[in-house]
């Protein structure tokens, strides 16, 4: 293997988020951090390398995407998902939460409906707050243990509630679904005939279980990408998260041009350096960091679900078809929203993501990242099967 995923990487002295911000966050001191959504393993080789390059060069000047690095992220949309962006399509963010908040300014006014589908990713919700627009949200559904999208639901709130731009979480965080080919055409039907641009925010992609396949939300059908936004970053994929890169890609050029207006009057002016050689590195040679890490995310999976079966069955698992977060059902333990907070810090010495910051249908629920050392993962249930017993 080309990374030993079982090693526990000492994070101090990195400025790191999960491991590190506990107190200024109001944490317990000596909580599992298994919230945000970064990895707890090195990146690929090819990565570290190239960024090691160039510290030794020592020039950090401004610099940008040239065709090396296009052609980088294209083979890899191309080989991996059969779409094949173009040059001009490319847009750059720092991050994809940004990208949505230009989404939202860029194609709504004030008081215009947004779309989202809850429980979701919780910057969705702020980024139409915060803007002035309204929150329209479709619930998902849950039956039998898998989510599914309300159609008939979503088509009429769009049309009674002004709806203008709908937030597509694919595959979706926190509850795993891989949408399928269908489902997204469906999508895309619905907004087609009502007028609605879709930001798709794909940032999960390479991240689907065996039996699962991600379809980039343009190729869904023949037009959609005349009407879509879609956003991608080798953040999750490679753990790089803290180079802050992300690359659009907006076939309409009305669109495009809209959105490149509204991050020039943010004063952003690109990516940086570091940046945009981690990104084509990754692409050029992480492939089989990935298909090694995917196997040992899915061992993580199969131990924390036989864990919670035989010796927690009161919390059950969604299983996932993708993504390497996991939605938990704590509705047996009998507490809900902060209650339940609380229980998984103060008595399971555990720092989750609460289920309800993800809106509508999460108050049950917490989300737990597995992208960690096995160790740590089972440590990790150990404690939550003490706190649970003590419960009794």
């Amino acid at each position: 293997m080309e990374r030993d995923f079982d090693v526990i990487v000492d994070r101090s002295d990195t400025y790191c988020l999960k491991q590190e911000f506990g107190k200024v966050f109001g944490k317990p001191d000596n909580l599992i951090p298994l919230w945000v959504a970064d990895m707890d393993f090195l990146c690929p080789v090819s990565v570290t390398e190239r960024l090691s390059e160039l510290c030794r060069k020592g020039i950090f000047g401004y610099s940008a995407h040239n065709e090396s690095y296009f052609e980088a992220a294209k083979s890899w949309f191309s080989r991996r998902f059969g779409w094949e962006p173009q040059w001009d399509w490319m847009v750059h963010t720092p991050g994809v939460v940004f990208a949505v908040n230009m989404a939202v300014r860029a194609l709504t006014e004030p008081g215009d409906g947004v779309l989202i589908q809850e429980p979701v990713y919780y910057p969705f919700r702020k980024a139409i707050e915060n803007n002035g627009r309204k929150v329209v949200n479709s619930p998902l559904v849950l039956k039998d243990g898998r989510y599914e999208m309300n159609f008939p639901d979503m088509e009429e709130k769009i049309k009674s509630r002004n709806v203008k731009l709908f937030i597509l979480c694919s595959p979706h965080n926190p509850v795993g679904r891989v949408w399928t080919d269908e489902e997204l055409r469906t999508v895309g039907e619905i907004c087609r005939r009502c007028g609605v641009t879709v930001v798709s925010d794909e940032i999960h992609c390479d991240f689907t279980r065996k039996g699962h396949v991600h379809h980039v939300f343009a190729s869904a059908g023949e037009d959609f990408g005349q009407f879509s936004i879609i956003c991608t970053a080798p953040s999750k994929t490679f753990n790089l998260a803290g180079l802050q890169t992300s690359n659009l890609w907006i076939p309409n050029p009305e669109i495009r041009q809209k959105i490149q207006d509204e991050i020039r009057n943010t004063g952003w002016a690109g990516l940086n350096l570091m940046g945009l050689a981690a990104c084509e590195a990754a692409y050029r040679g992480g492939e089989t960091w990935l298909e090694e890490l995917k196997v040992y995310l899915e061992g993580n999976l199969q131990f924390m679900d036989t864990y919670l079966k035989e010796h927690v069955p009161q919390v059950k698992l969604i299983q996932p078809e993708g993504t390497y977060l996991v939605w938990l059902d704590c509705t047996e333990l009998g507490l809900s929203g902060e209650a339940l907070d609380h229980f998984m810090e103060e008595k399971a010495g555990l720092w989750l993501d609460g289920g309800s910051m993800f809106g509508e249908g999460g108050e049950n629920f917490q989300r737990i990242n597995i992208a960690s050392p096995r160790a740590v993962i089972q440590k990790a249930m150990e404690q939550l099967e003490k706190a649970v017993k003590k419960m009794a």
